[in-house]
């Protein structure tokens, strides 16, 4: 989940350099980062509430998280608690799957439902699934990507290089495709999730929709963050535009 948040707030920080003439993709911009601020704040208030319900069954967030992982045989997977709200995160080459403060201990239906996602693609990895391969491989350009497209771009537009112009229009667009690769994998664990969640009997069937409204809203800032993303790259083509005019 701190991904999608942390791209927004980069691409949302970066958009103040790339303002030209061309209202319209200004104005896609200014929409696309108040729907991402919505989807924040949803996932927020969503994750608040339901953290409020608890399962009837007592079991934390990290015992739901081992019982999954176990299931699946993956004994070696390590469950672990993380600072912060919402940090949770697996990562592959660590092979853990990391808990935030608000989940680890909890018995909520937010929580369950956040640490059933997260294993979610842990059993991604497991299994080949190929949108997170694919993820995987593009993780090194697009951080290089997100890091200097703004400084190679904002130097081709300085010195009137059209080349670096479309070099940092180019790094941006891995930014992009990464996000955009993203959206399946993310879906995909919150499917898996909810499927584990009910086929294990971890909730009752009352208590899924809890689960599924928390993931759903974490799912949808994941949407917004490509936008705001689209919306950007269409904002630093129109600026290159205009730089040739």
């Amino acid at each position: 989940m701190s991904n999608a948040i942390t791209l927004m707030s980069a691409a949302g920080d970066r958009a103040v350099f790339l303002l030209d003439s061309n209202m319209f993709t200004y104005v896609l911009c200014i929409a696309a980062m108040i729907f991402a601020m919505i989807c924040s704040a949803r996932v927020n208030s969503t994750f608040a509430k339901y953290s409020e319900s608890y399962s009837r069954k007592g079991m934390q967030a990290w015992q739901v998280a081992r019982q999954i992982l176990d299931n699946n045989g993956l004994h070696d997977v390590a469950v672990v608690p993380v600072s912060g709200h919402l940090t949770d995160h697996y990562d592959p080459r660590s092979n853990t799957v990391s808990l935030s403060d608000s989940v680890y201990s909890s018995t909520s239906l937010a929580a369950i439902g956040v640490a059933a996602h997260e294993c979610g693609h842990a059993v991604q990895h497991a299994t080949g699934y190929v949108p997170i391969k694919l993820r995987t491989a593009i993780v090194p350009l697009a951080n290089i990507g997100s890091r200097a497209y703004i400084y190679i771009f904002l130097l081709g537009i300085l010195f009137s290089f059209p080349v670096l112009v479309n070099i940092g229009i180019w790094l941006f667009a891995f930014v992009v495709l990464f996000q955009l690769v993203t959206l399946p994998v993310e879906f995909n664990a919150s499917s898996r999730a909810m499927r584990t969640l009910s086929d294990q009997s971890i909730l009752d069937s009352d208590e899924l929709p809890a689960a599924r409204k928390t993931l759903n809203a974490a799912a949808m800032t994941y949407v917004a963050s490509l936008i705001v993303s689209i919306t950007q790259l269409l904002r630093l083509m129109s600026r290159a535009r205009s730089s040739r005019r």
